[in-house]
Order: structure tokens, then C-alpha cells, then sequence
């Protein structure tokens, strides 16, 4: 058993007595009442799943396992070549035990990924029998889906095991997952949009590092790779992808039923598509005003005529925080260091500048300040990553790492199949009455 996995086994045996003492001393104390508008309008704001991954603060912004993006972008070991940002393999390390990794604990994943990251060739089989002109978030999901006969949850709980120790062939299939992504999603990519000329993985790169390599993308591609999949990686577990794969998960469903699904919900245009309509709108305001560095008045202006218009701003305001997204944050200082004289990137910030004073003026955004989704599309685009319907499988391989650290723990904590309560609209329509 690896030390990660030794870590983890105490973690979940000193935690399972919390969960435990909650619902057998305290199971009847309510959370809160549950309006008929949040019946309707998509459970917003209903406090009704636990999850200790991660937590939306509206003034803090994401805390992984407590640490603000701030906190575990300085905190995390960084890569021993050089580089801004840290590793992803620490980042999994942090989200799967709650505690910061040593060098050496980030040199025994990596070593694990390496172990674990040889795709089998049915999976490209797959993805090579769909039409070329398939979605590429079609082809992620179907490359994930495909790999279920790999599970090992599958394996041991049809052999027949005690529930106590689901967690741990769970825990084998995630790792195995998070070990292939990167390879799959690059393999998309110079397949979809390279002529199919495949760059093979370097086993002694880390996983950004390798992302960036299989791309094709020079420095410091590889340091935007870590950022990414770090700042996308979890959002509490309420978001459709999140909870999608929760959802799916709770079945006993293995991970990768589990993960393809969730890919699924992230590739709606409510959801994971946002920064590619983001950087989509961005370019029609070049458009507008003729490709030239609008002053910060003229940006006043064009912005004004759009909110007068009865159009939004996209990329600005977001349904929890109060204040300018700590992803946007990350990803802003990147762009500053990097590209700071990119065109669009001087659109972003001029926008960054006047669109935060016009909202509150405005008096309808209740923050209206930029999200994590305002800049991440003008990154990739601006690193040669310039079809829109990619970025949402860059998003997904992110998203994963968040998804697959809350179902290792689902599974150890024992949480049950997810099962809520529905009412028609005449038993509401006679609650609203009684009222």
C-alpha cells in the first residue's frame, strides 16, 4: 500500500466517527426551510450536501480543504526545474488528505501517475471511430466511459467486499483516471485540430508539464497547464458537474460512469462552456471598435450602450461571491507576467477597469465583479489554443481532480444513494395558500 493510500486509510478512520455522531445524535436538527422559489428555481441555496473538499466563500472565494487559492499557490511544492506554479500532483495530495505534501509525498504520486498512465489502445480506437466532426467533449466523454472495464471497484465489489472498504478500489480507479486524462484530452486535441499527429507523453515530466509536452506548447505552457486544472478543479459540490458525478456516484456506480457523466453536465452552455462565450463576446467588442485599444471612456460608453440595450457583460458577476473572483485573480497576475501587451488581453483589462464602478452604478448585479470565466479563454487563445468547443475538455481534466477526491470520500464516509423529494405544483400551489 502507498504512503498516500496509508495517509488516507488513517484520515478516513479517525472521520468516519464525526459522520457517524452527526446522524445518530444529531440527525434531526434542521439546516434550514427550503423556499417554494428554490423548489423551483434549481435547489439554489439549499444546504443539503457535505463535502469537506473544498468551500465557496462569497468574500474569500474557493477554499481547498481549507486554504484559500492564494494560500495553496504559495504553499504547494513547485516543480524542482523551475516554475510559478505548483504541482498538480501535491494539489491531489492536498484535496485527497487535508494536508500539505512534502516533496517527497509529491515525488511518490508522480511516480504513481507514471505507473498508471499508459491509456490502452481501445480507447483511441474509440475515439478514431467517431466522426471528425464530433464534439470534442463527445469524444472525452466516450474515451472515459469506454475504460469502465478497467474498474477495479467493479472487480472486487461483484467478488463481494464489506462497505467499510469500498473506498479503497474507488480510490485505485481515480488515481488510474487522473493518471490518463491529460493523455486523452491532448490526444483529442492534435487528433481534432493537429492532422492527427500525436505527440507521445514524457514519463519524466509532471503532469502539467506533460499536458503542455503532449500539446505541443513551449513554456510556459506548462505553468498555465497547473494553474488551470488547479483553479478548476472543485466549487463545492452543488455545481451541475460536481454534483452530477456525486449524484451518479451515489448509485455505487463506478468512477467512470461517474466521471463521463459529469463531463456531460459541464458541457452545457450554463455551465462549462461560459468562458468560450466569454472570449467569443470579447472579440466582437474588437470588432466594434476596429481592433484599437479603446481608452477607458470609450469602454464606459460601449458599455452603457450594451447594458441599455437590455444585454449583459459576460464574465462578470457570480451567484455566491461578493467580490472579484480569486481565480480571475490567478489567472490575471499570469497575464501580467506573460502577456501583458496582448491585444485581447488590454481588452480584459480595460473592461476589468470600468465594468466593476458601471454595475454598481447600474444597481442590478449584486456583485459585480469578475469570475473565474472573464479571462480563462483569452489565455488559451493566446497560446495557440484557438477552437472554442476545446476548452470545456481543458476544464473537465480539472474538474476531475475535484470530483474524484469527493467521491473517494462519499465512499469512505458511507454516504447513501442520493434520493430527494418531489412535490407537483398543486401541493405547492395549496402549501403557498396555507401561508
Amino acid at each position: 500500500m502507498s504512503d498516500l493510500k496509508k495517509k488516507l486509510q488513517e484520515k478516513i478512520e479517525a472521520w468516519r466517527p464525526r459522520t457517524v455522531k452527526l446522524l445518530k445524535e444529531h440527525g434531526n436538527v434542521k439546516l434550514g426551510d427550503v423556499l417554494i422559489s428554490q423548489a423551483i428555481g434549481g435547489m439554489r441555496g439549499v444546504k443539503c450536501l457535505v463535502t469537506d473538499i473544498s468551500y465557496l466563500d462569497p468574500y474569500e472565494g474557493i477554499r481547498f480543504r481549507g486554504y484559500t487559492i492564494p494560500e495553496v499557490l504559495e504553499k504547494l511544492p513547485k516543480p524542482k526545474g523551475g516554475g510559478e506554479v505548483p504541482l498538480v500532483e501535491g494539489f491531489v495530495y492536498l484535496l485527497l488528505t487535508g494536508d500539505l505534501p512534502t516533496e517527497a509525498d509529491v515525488d511518490a504520486i508522480a511516480e504513481e501517475f507514471n505507473l498508471r498512465k499508459e491509456v490502452p489502445k481501445y480507447v483511441f480506437d474509440v475515439i478514431n471511430a467517431l466522426p471528425a466532426d464530433t464534439h470534442p467533449m463527445v469524444m472525452f466523454s466516450a474515451a472515459i466511459i469506454s475504460m469502465e472495464k478497467e474498474s477495479e471497484f467493479v472487480k472486487m465489489y461483484n467478488a463481494g467486499m464489506s462497505k467499510m472498504v469500498y473506498w479503497e478500489p474507488t480510490y485505485e480507479d481515480s488515481l488510474n483516471m487522473l493518471a490518463k486524462l491529460p493523455e486523452i484530452g491532448a490526444y483529442i486535441y492534435r487528433k481534432k485540430y493537429k492532422g492527427g499527429n500525436i505527440i507521445p507523453s514524457n514519463p519524466s515530466l509532471d503532469l502539467g508539464a506533460n499536458f503542455a509536452h503532449m500539446m505541443g506548447i513551449d513554456k510556459p505552457y506548462d505553468d498555465m497547464s497547473r494553474l488551470y486544472f488547479i483553479l478548476h478543479s472543485d466549487h463545492e459540490s452543488g455545481n451541475v458537474s460536481a454534483h452530477t458525478g456525486h449524484l451518479v456516484s451515489s448509485a455505487l456506480s463506478d468512477v467512470y460512469y461517474a466521471i463521463s457523466s459529469m463531463v456531460n453536465g459541464l458541457a452545457g452552455p450554463l455551465h462549462g462552456l461560459a468562458n468560450q462565450e466569454v472570449l467569443r463576446w470579447i472579440q466582437g467588442v474588437m470588432d466594434k471598435m476596429g481592433g484599437k485599444v479603446p481608452t477607458e471612456e470609450e469602454m464606459t460608453k460601449f458599455v452603457w450602450d450594451t447594458l441599455n440595450s437590455g444585454q449583459v457583460i459576460p464574465g462578470y458577476g457570480h451567484a455566491v461571491l461578493r467580490k472579484t473572483d480569486p481565480r480571475y485573480t490567478a489567472q490575471r497576475e499570469f497575464c501580467l507576467k506573460h502577456l501583458p501587451d496582448d491585444l485581447i488581453f488590454k481588452y480584459v483589462s480595460v473592461l476589468y477597469k470600468v465594468v466593476p464602478d458601471i454595475l454598481v452604478e447600474q444597481g442590478k448585479a449584486k456583485n459585480p465583479w469578475p469570475n473565474v470565466d472573464a479571462q480563462s479563454g483569452v489565455i488559451q487563445w493566446y497560446y495557440g489554443i484557438k477552437e472554442y468547443d476545446y476548452y470545456t475538455v481543458l476544464f473537465s481534466i480539472g474538474r476531475a481532480i475535484g470530483v474524484l477526491a469527493n467521491i473517494i470520500w462519499d465512499r469512505a464516509l458511507g454516504y447513501p444513494i442520493e434520493r430527494p423529494k418531489s412535490l407537483t405544483t398543486a401541493m405547492l400551489e395549496e402549501i403557498a395558500k396555507g401561508k
